[in-house]
């Protein structure tokens, strides 16, 4: 018996060169055949199904091509702190959630920025003490790079004054905050999660991105062994919304390697990546800076993973097919990060691998041109919050920061993402965010770095599908996924469609 056969009837951004706007889609089997009019493909098929979605937009599918899958899902029943504007609302927060829970339960949650709360001061265990004495408390800052802790999580992770910084990280005095690697020193004291309770997650991490519009998603190897699993038996039991690009954290690529790692390009989990980590992050002062570094005397930020070491699991990485993805905030940090990719892109190209950076936010002038032939995975949503820190920490870099359209212009692969839990995957924002470039304070950021919203959806599409090899997806042409999003107008609410 043969596939049934559908035709789209809807105004259609293909994104392929040859056909770039049409008027219908033929799909069968998972898969566009055909593209054209709508007398064009009625006389390819006369006995089509037809969809008539002549109102709205139809594009290629969108995707997230940087994003934590599973602890975003786990974020949805935490403790959510985005947009707080003050240190009374977060501690009112937290004891709303104390007086709920039963004493001794942890109280998770995140999204708060320092620069939001007021607060040039690192925060303190005792401000969380006077809300919650009896419930250990730990919070992560919107970029994860920080933790916020009260004195019984201190205590039962065994953090005292006297507990030593671990190698790239810092226990802040007064007790109270954690930077980059210090944050583990508490979070392990966390109950971990059940079976049940990380496939839980993941389906919901999963469903709600679907509910947004997107059709595939690219998740970071900053997550427990348990969260690629999930999704892994998700897929499996075909209950995976997504096409799913996954990452490998480096201190993993070994036992990946001695254990036979599966790339699985056909089915809707994938290996993909392994991920290192450069620097920390712009709102808790951790990203690594050429100097003069930060305006507020702080530093120049942190270096974690070093240049060495990503060269060489890079090369380990490449020789089993999988992409070098590192994390780069600050402009040493990208500096540094070039410099290890050219000693790699050979090696890259042999294998057909594509080089990439993470957020890649802030850059020198002499090093954009050397993004060429790499991919900069980007999330413009950050740009609301950070703007406003960038003129008062960063300013001498406020021309090269997010400089979305002079990577574009210099060869790099633009792929759009979230970040998600650090923000919401909201893709109306990330429209918004790289054509206005207009911060929360109402003010532009390097105005020459906008793009056009066509420019955006690429970025958003085709952009993540280069990135993680996918030369079927992102695109709507004859063999391409029958993978959609459907618009009520570009850059609007989003609904996926996927056949």
């Amino acid at each position: 018996m043969s596939e049934p056969l559908t035709i789209l009837h809807t105004r259609t951004l293909t994104l392929d060169d040859a056909r770039p706007e049409v008027q219908a889609v033929l799909v069968g089997a998972g898969r566009v055949l055909a593209t054209g009019s709508r007398e064009e493909l009625r006389a390819l098929a006369p006995g089509a199904a037809v969809q008539d979605h002549r109102d709205l937009l139809l594009t290629p599918g969108l995707a997230d091509a940087h994003i934590h899958l599973v602890s975003y899902g786990f974020s949805l029943s935490q403790l959510g702190l985005h947009g707080v504007q003050s240190l009374q609302e977060v501690l009112a927060r937290v004891g709303a959630r104390a007086a709920a829970l039963p004493a001794s339960s942890w109280i998770r949650g995140g999204g708060f920025l320092m620069a939001e709360l007021g607060m040039t001061e690192y925060p303190t265990a005792a401000m969380l003490d006077e809300v919650s004495p009896h419930h250990p408390v730990l919070l992560y800052s919107r970029d994860l790079h920080m933790a916020w802790a009260n004195t019984a999580a201190l205590r039962a992770a065994g953090v005292g004054e006297s507990t030593p910084d671990p190698e790239g990280g810092r226990v802040v005095r007064p007790l109270g905050t954690l930077l980059e690697t210090a944050i583990e020193l508490v979070a392990r004291a966390l109950p971990a999660p059940s079976e049940a309770e990380y496939l839980a997650a993941a389906k919901a991490g999963a469903d709600d991105l679907a509910a947004r519009g997107y059709v595939s998603a690219h998740t970071m190897g900053f997550e427990a062994p348990q969260a690629p699993r999930a999704l892994q038996t998700l897929a499996a039991r075909g209950e995976l919304p997504l096409r799913v690009w996954a990452c490998l954290p480096h201190e993993r690529l070994g036992p990946a390697r001695d254990l036979g790692l599966a790339l699985n390009p056909g089915g809707l989990f994938q290996w993909g990546g392994v991920k290192f980590f450069a620097d920390g992050a712009l709102g808790s002062r951790t990203a690594w800076l050429h100097a003069p570094g930060f305006a507020d005397g702080s530093g120049t930020g942190i270096p974690l993973d070093p240049p060495e070491l990503i060269r060489e699991r890079g090369l380990e990485a490449i020789a089993l097919g999988l992409t070098p993805v590192t994390h780069a905030i600050g402009d040493r940090a990208n500096t540094e990060v070039l410099n290890v990719y050219d000693d790699l892109r050979a090696a890259a190209h042999s294998r057909g691998v594509r080089l990439r950076i993470e957020h890649t936010q802030h850059l020198r002038d002499e090093d954009i041109s050397r993004f060429r032939g790499l991919t900069a995975s980007v999330q413009p949503i950050h740009l609301l919050a950070d703007a406003p820190m960038i003129r008062d920490l960063m300013p001498h870099l406020e021309a090269r920061s997010y400089a979305f359209r002079s990577l574009q212009e210099a060869g790099a692969i633009l792929a759009f993402g979230s970040d998600a839990p650090v923000a919401p995957p909201v893709p109306q924002a990330n429209f918004a965010a790289a054509v206005t470039r207009t911060g929360d304070d109402g003010r532009p950021l390097a105005p020459s770095e906008a793009m056009t919203e066509l420019e955006v959806l690429r970025a958003h599409t085709r952009g993540p599908a280069l990135a993680a090899g996918w030369d079927d997806e992102g695109i709507i042409r004859p063999g391409a996924r029958a993978a959609f999003t459907l618009w009520d107008r570009l850059g609007g609410q989003a609904q996926a469609l996927v056949l």
